[in-house]
């Protein structure tokens, strides 16, 4: 059985060593500091925009499971009724799209 990996590895590690290997070399200038914070600042923007968006989906989701269970045995044959009245015209207007 393989052992297994520990810490850091792939390219997280290898982007480390980089970042590293940088930094030993020669001293960050302020413009390239301001740069790096700057991209560290957007990354963490658009991961919080997205999770907004996904806790967002989520609550929605959950809505609509609540709504259907919320939904009487009357109201859900007369969804399904309507369904199966609008399945034919959409067939006929795939079938018009699909010849042209």
């Amino acid at each position: 059985m393989p052992k297994r990996k520990r810490g850091v590895t792939g390219d997280a590690a290898r982007r480390q060593q980089a970042i590293r290997k940088c930094e030993n070399s020669m001293p960050e200038t302020d413009e390239e500091r301001n740069r790096r914070f700057s991209v560290m600042a957007q990354r963490g923007q658009k991961r919080r925009a997205e999770e907004q968006r996904n806790s967002q989906l989520t609550y929605m989701a959950q809505r609509g499971q609540e709504r259907k269970a919320e939904e009487t045995e009357e109201q859900r044959n007369s969804r399904l009724s309507d369904m199966a009245q609008r399945r034919p015209e959409r067939r006929a207007e795939e079938n018009g799209r699909e010849k042209k």
